[in-house]
């Protein structure tokens, strides 16, 4: 960067379109600002100075100049001096990257004073009390965040005045017991950092600055960047405003609010507001708020301004805004305002509201809409009955039903939730160091706080089940229990259940039942009709109208007639993956174990010939359900080892049996036909396309079961459209001696039936050597799909069963992966393989059809990607099929989620 760079910016010089360089709250505030509403004055230190901080370990060299000019402006303003003896000037010093991170530092209100102002404060306030409350604020705040103090030190203390003064309320103490307060504060300072709390108000605010780079990289920002898959180099910027007083007295107070309803979209004055409180006591939930509503009566005109900004606010955003206020001595200040983070359920039904007001139209309600969002809409909810006995009920804070074991510190919840538990997070309220706890458990219950609370805020943006505010609950963390009105006690890892949509929270388990979504999917509930309520008419929209724009098919991953009709039910277009060795599971499975053992070709055929009708029929279920839709047969793929006895096991039996003197032929050809077809890498091994090549007859039988369930169909009057694929084809010749023996045997069969039916035969692209060689391949293949599960095993050299669980979980920490490979397409590796393919395939044969069917054909992120790299359709489960719906409609409509 040059001399000349800007590194601060006014609140009047920016906008909201500048969140990449003033964060969220910067860009926001500044649009505030140029609307003319009540804002205080400030400056916005940009993310270009934290990534200069990042990269250099200091700041540039202007910016102390730069800050300096501003704060003269601000100071000039406020016709005050930041941190004067006699009439201080105070402001807040807060994070605000472009994307909303809640583990990013807390605020820290209040810079400025120090021994000396808070005597001016206490003067200009006409409150002693007031002044002293304040300072005990930054004290705590600045020790906290700017030091590294641990905070429970000072609660503790806080907490010790209390009891001394017999009271639980802070509210109840007075100007002097404030000051006993900031005393023990200061020495809390002094004894964990060797030095007294700064004086100097400058140097306060210089270190809260550079605090707030810092906490770019600190352990729980990290976390949630990675969950977000946020940009690890975006930065943070710095917002300065001055202080504005919401604990002045009853006339006073603070409050966050919501054009509509975060939890479920509904329409009217949702928010919370506390008297005589600053901001943090309603985020952090240390005293129980009341609704906004309630504002009315205690301040009816800061009420009613109120109400037209945030009118005003929600047409300019023309979105759910989520807004801070302070109210001082009845004048009332914007503090921040953004686009509002909303449960799933609100996020569809706020879409398709804003359309019908006029606000967007529905290609917008599908970009404002996720398949994240849909797939949880699509989780079971709780119904009536069971053992479990409910507790108590607090605030409906994030919808979703939640069973699981009660734990009480987020340490305990990630490590159970390794081990395989679900858990419930029970806090008295939670704060950012909580942010591990909250991703690992099913849902959280927080005694205090309300729905605007730290822990409702986020649990809403992960879409975790939360219940605020249960204030008849008793949490004792250090215990780990939690004692209910009833006065029963609840343990660490006594099971609860918690529904999010109601607020109740019960001792036990409550069964569930279908969401109203997936009922809607499975066609029980027409959404014209009365049944059908907001969520299930808005999804319907907003999915028509993504089938409508979206250009990429979607199909499914089926192997049974149900699963394939519960897949058509759910929107799917055909199938496909149909994998046939998933029909011969169970007791079939002996028939593929006599087909590879067999010693002679009498023995072959005797297998062929007792699979061969088990196989049509499967084709001929699966063909009706997907009647007049593709459905493509992979033919067998069988890692030995699936089907074949135990090494080991056989090994014992045989060993067993003659230490008893029971000599068994059979047991001893079998084990000795194991030995010598014993793969030590089955993966890699005798499957797929090398299986059908070894085992004459196998795919023949497969290819003839196909072409007559096909024809027979056609007969009954269907219209059956396979599709043949040939598995882990890695070279041309294999495909073509596959293929010759495939048209001969479906030739044969056609004219013999006198039927025809159209199909494809093609092949999987699952092999880097076939994508590679893509454009041989293509000359004898009408189709390609990609099996991106056992591509991404190859490309990486991971068996993904042993290695998820060995050290994925290292590499996450670590950074090496923003994401499993598994569970998201590795663009730059796997992904490039497939454009590969992709343009080497269609350049040999133009109509080259292109499809996945591994499991990332569901995953949001690499739908997007396999729209941009130009296949025409993606192949996932039923229960995701809506999901890639979705996002094939948004990649259309440009939503870029790379």
């Amino acid at each position: 960067m040059s001399s000349g760079d800007t590194w601060v910016y006014d609140f009047s010089q920016g906008s909201k379109d500048q969140k990449d360089l003033l964060g969220g709250k910067g860009a926001n505030l500044a649009e505030m600002t140029n609307l003319g509403l009540p804002v205080p004055p400030g400056f916005t230190i940009t993310t270009d100075a934290c990534r200069y901080y990042l990269e250099h370990g200091g700041t540039p060299d202007e910016l102390d100049a730069q800050v300096g000019e501003h704060l003269a402006a601000l100071e000039k303003a406020m016709g005050k001096t930041l941190g004067d003896a006699a009439d201080p000037l105070l402001v807040s010093v807060r994070s605000g990257a472009a994307a909303s991170m809640p583990g990013m530092m807390e605020t820290v209100l209040n810079v400025g004073l120090n021994d000396e102002s808070v005597q001016g404060l206490a003067e200009q306030a006409g409150s002693e009390r007031f002044a002293w409350d304040s300072y005990r604020r930054l004290i705590q705040m600045f020790g906290k965040t700017v030091l590294g103090i641990d905070g429970e030190l000072f609660d503790e203390a806080f907490d010790e005045v209390k009891r001394e003064q017999g009271t639980e309320s802070d509210l109840d103490l007075d100007a002097d017991h404030l000051r006993d307060v900031v005393a023990r504060f200061k020495a809390i300072v002094r004894d964990h950092t060797g030095r007294d709390f700064p004086q100097e108000p400058r140097e306060q605010m210089d270190l809260a600055i550079n605090a707030v780079f810092d906490s770019w990289n600190s352990d729980r920002a990290v976390i949630y960047r990675r969950r977000e898959r946020i940009p690890s180099d975006a930065g943070t910027a710095v917002n300065v405003c001055a202080m504005v007083f919401g604990n002045l007295g009853m006339d006073s107070g603070t409050g966050v609010a919501f054009t509509r309803d975060p939890g479920s979209g509904a329409q009217g004055v949702y928010g919370d507001y506390l008297q005589n409180a600053q901001g943090e006591d309603v985020v952090a939930g240390i005293r129980n708020t009341v609704p906004l509503a309630d504002l009315r009566g205690i301040d009816e005109g800061a009420y009613d301004e109120l109400m037209g900004i945030m009118s005003r606010l929600e047409s300019h955003y023309r979105d759910l805004c989520d807004i801070e206020f302070t109210v001082e001595r009845n004048k009332l200040w914007m503090l921040q305002t953004r686009v509002g983070k909303r449960t799933a359920e609100a996020a569809f039904v706020i879409a398709t509201q804003l359309v019908d007001e006029g606000l967007i139209d529905m290609d917008e309600a599908v970009r404002r809409v996720t398949g994240d969002q849909l797939a949880q809409l699509m989780f079971p909810r709780f119904i009536a009955g069971g053992n479990a006995r409910q507790l108590t009920q607090g605030m409906n804070a994030s919808p979703g039903a939640a069973v699981g074991k009660a734990v009480f510190s987020s340490e305990t919840a990630v490590a159970w939730e390794e081990r395989g538990e679900q858990v419930i997070l029970v806090r008295r309220e939670t704060n950012p160091d909580d942010l591990s706890g909250m991703i690992a458990a099913r849902g959280v219950l927080t005694s205090r706080g309300g729905k605007t609370s730290h822990a409702a805020v986020v649990a809403r943006g992960m879409g975790k089940t939360c219940v605020c505010g249960a204030e008849e609950l008793q949490v004792d963390t250090k215990a780990r229990r939690f004692t209910a009105p009833d006065g029963s006690v609840v343990e660490e890892g006594d099971v609860i259940s918690i529904d999010g949509s109601t607020g109740r929270v019960w001792l036990g388990e409550v069964p569930v039942e279908p969401s109203s979504v997936v009922r809607y999917f499975e066609g029980e509930i027409d959404p014209g009709s009365e049944d059908a309520d907001e969520l299930v008419r808005s999804v319907h929209r907003i999915l028509g109208h993504a089938d409508e724009v979206r250009r990429l098919d979607v199909r499914t991953n089926a192997d049974t007639p149900e699963d394939s009709a519960r897949a058509r039910r759910f929107g799917a277009h055909g199938i496909g993956l149909c994998r046939t060795e998933h029909m011969f599971l169970g007791d079939r499975r002996r028939h593929v174990e006599k087909l590879i053992l067999a010693e002679s070709d009498d023995d072959r055929q005797a297998a062929l010939d007792a699979l061969e009708p088990l196989q049509r029929q499967d084709f001929l279920e699966i063909f009706e359900a997907m009647d007049g839709l593709p459905v493509t047969v992979r033919l067998l793929d069988p890692p030995l080892h699936e089907f074949l006895p135990d090494l080991t096991e056989l090994s014992v039996r045989v060993a067993v049996a003659e230490a008893e003197g029971h000599h068994d032929e059979g047991q001893l050809r079998l084990l000795a036909a194991v030995r010598r077809m014993h793969e030590e890498n089955p993966m890699l091994g005798l499957r797929g396309v090398r299986l059908g090549l070894v085992v004459p007859g196998l795919f023949a039988m497969q290819v003839r079961a196909i072409a007559e369930a096909a024809c027979e169909r056609k007969k009954a009057g269907g219209d059956p459209r396979p599709e043949i694929m040939i598995p882990l084809v890695g070279a041309v010749q294999e495909l073509e001696a596959i293929r010759e023996e495939s048209v001969r045997v479906l030739t044969e069969v056609f004219e013999r039936e006198r039927c025809e039916v159209d199909g494809l035969l093609g092949t999987m692209i699952e092999v880097p050597r076939a994508a590679l060689t893509a454009g041989e391949i293509a000359g004898s293949a009408e189709f390609f799909s990609f099996g991106t599960n056992d591509l991404t095993q190859m490309t990486w050299g991971f068996s993904r069963d042993d290695v998820e669980a060995a050290f994925f979980h290292a590499y996450l920490d670590k950074g090496i992966f923003g994401v499993s490979p598994f569970e998201s397409i590795d663009r730059d590796g796997v992904g490039k393989l497939v454009e590969i393919a992709v343009e080497a395939g269609r350049a040999a044969r133009p109509d080259l059809k292109l499809g996945v069917c591994g499991e990332h054909g569901g995953d949001p992120e690499s739908v997007h990607f396999f729209h941009d790299v130009g296949l025409d359709y993606v192949s996932c489960s039923p229960f995701r099929v809506p999901v890639a719906r979705l996002e094939a409609g948004r990649a259309a409509l440009g939503v870029s989620r790379s």
